[in-house]
Parts: C-alpha cells; structure tokens; sequence
C-alpha cells in the first residue's frame, strides 16, 4: 500500500479560508509566493520597512539595548570623544585667553589644550593646569558639568537594563535531520541551553510554510507541525524536538526534492521562564529546506560512566550527525 500524497490529504481534508490564507503575521503579500528565508538563523526577520519617518522610527534607547557589547562600547567611546571635541571648538570660539594655563601647557596647540580641559571637565578630573577665564568660557564649564551628570546616569541606565533584560541562548543544531523513528520517520532538530542559568516550562511550537498552487497562483501557505512532545518542564540539558511524518503530517509523502521546489521552511518559536530572573524569555530560529538531511541521526552527545551512569553532555557535539542510510 502506497502512502498518500500531500496532494490527496489537501483533497480529503477541506480548509476554511482562515486556514488556506493563514500567515502569523507576515501578511498576504508573503503568502504570493515571496521566495526568500522569513526567519533568520539568528532569529530575526528577514522584512525590509521602507518609507518612515527617521525620527519617529528612530528609538535610541531600544537600539543601544540590542546592539553587540563592542558596538554599544565603540558608540560610547565615539560619543565621549565627539562631545569632548565639540566643548573644545566651543571653548576656542570664546577667544584665545578664555583658557589660560600657569604652566604654559599645549602653548601652541590651542584646540588640544581645549580639548583635554574638557575631558578634565567632563570627567571632574579637576587638575587645575588649566583654568577657564571670562564668563563664557565659565559657562560652558557649567553646562558641560550638567551634561556629564546626564551622561553617566543614562550611560549607566542602559548598562544596567542590558545586564538585567532576561534572554535565552538557546544552541540549535546546525541541520535538521529526517530520521527512522518508531517504525516510520520524523523530522528532528536538537536545541540546548546554551547558558548555565536553568529555563523551566519550556515550550516550542513548529510551523512549517511552503509554496503551495493555489488557482494558478503561487500561495505560501503555513501549517502548525505536530510534535512528540511540546513542552518540558525542566530545559537542563539537550532536548531533540521530533515531529512524527505521519498521515496526518504536512510532510507525508513528500522528497527533500519536494521540498526544495516548494521553497520550504520550518519556523522554531520557543518561549520559557529564566529561573534565575522569573521571567518570560523568548527565542526563535529556522531551516531552510536545503538545510535538512534526510537519513541520518544524531550523534551521541552524553557523556557517561560506568559507576554514575549519564553525568552530562558534550555541548560541541550537538551538531553532529551520523548517516543511517541511502
């Protein structure tokens, strides 16, 4: 007995029209059969907005959030010198006696004397080599002391927020694998917790979404993966998530080929609770259809011993497989 084709699952089981158009939000435009990846290894979307307003799309705060340590450093840094510059300009502006100095220091090198007396300023350093003369030179010294506080409170704010803004670093396995499993096959994929805080209360949802004719159209449609299990309540070590391809599966009588053609891709949206922190974290990520081998299976990534049995996991093995067969 041969087994059914998705194309006679789609004939035997009929679909409301919220369920032929349904999109989780990448809107109907999508669903015309763009050929690009919807989601990110990384977990960001792969979407381009165009056409707002630069200052109201501009959110400062939130960009300093979720930018790298290095360029949150470099922007700091970049900053600090920029600003310093600036007062140093300023302070040329109010005439060459505005900053005197009893040591006859950076004599002819005004900008750099103007300069460095605004890092001692800014940074209440207070050396007292060089001294602002005149009222305006005094007034800036004033409002560059009033931008130093402002500074380093919201310097010291968004240090703070990145420190304390849960996330989950959640490793998942370089490809997904369609494997034997319990007398049929499965797709699988294997994720851990890539930090040493512990996540319970789990969850993952799966979605697959394919190109699919529709009319004559090209219509990408999405369909929620049914899984083995998805939920568990403590995250300590590996957890390889299996969909069984069974009947009932989106994926039943389809070829990696198929899925090539089909342009398909499998969404991975988990969500759990930090421990440490008590709160909600989130992470996604995604396989392209060239990104899943078929016939393999995982490699053992326990680590085990004869007196305690399995003690832990080789994290730097969650990545390999082992054919099983051709």
């Amino acid at each position: 007995m041969t087994s059914p084709t998705f194309t006679d699952q789609a004939v035997a089981v009929p679909r409301s029209s919220e369920e032929e158009f349904k999109d989780l939000g990448f809107g109907t435009e999508v669903a015309r059969g763009a050929r690009q990846r919807l989601l990110n290894r990384d977990g960001t979307f792969n979407v381009v907005r165009e056409g707002l307003n630069p200052l109201s799309a501009l959110s400062l705060y939130h960009w300093l959030l979720i930018i790298s340590w290095s360029k949150l450093l470099g922007f700091i840094t970049a900053s600090y010198v920029a600003v310093n510059a600036l007062f140093a300009f300023a302070f040329l502006l109010c005439g060459p006696d505005a900053l005197q100095s009893a040591t006859g220091s950076f004599a002819g090198h005004p900008f750099y004397r103007a300069f460095f007396f605004s890092v001692d300023t800014f940074a209440t350093i207070g050396y007292g080599n060089i001294i602002p003369v005149g009222v305006a030179a005094n007034t800036l010294v004033t409002i560059e002391a009033l931008m130093n506080i402002l500074g380093i409170a919201l310097a010291t704010g968004v240090i703070f927020s990145r420190f304390s803004r849960p996330s989950a670093r959640i490793v998942y396995s370089r490809n997904a694998i369609v494997a034997p499993y319990r007398d049929k096959t499965a797709l699988e994929f294997r994720i851990a917790n890539g930090r040493s805080s512990q996540l319970i209360e789990v969850q993952i949802q799966v979605i697959l979404t394919k190109l699919e004719q529709v009319d004559g159209m090209s219509v990408r449609k999405f369909y929620d993966l049914n899984l083995e299990r998805q939920r568990v309540v403590f995250f300590t070590l590996s957890w390889t998530v299996v969909h069984p391809i069974d009947p009932s599966s989106p994926i039943w009588g389809l070829t990696d080929k198929d899925l090539l053609d089909a342009d398909a891709e499998v969404l991975i949206l988990l969500t759990g609770t930090d421990e440490t922190l008590s709160q909600t974290v989130h992470s996604r990520s995604s396989y392209k259809a060239d990104e899943i081998v078929w016939g393999a299976k995982f490699a053992n990534m326990f680590m085990r011993t004869e007196a305690a049995g399995i003690i832990g996991m080789n994290l730097g093995r969650i990545h390999e497989i082992e054919t099983v067969y051709t």
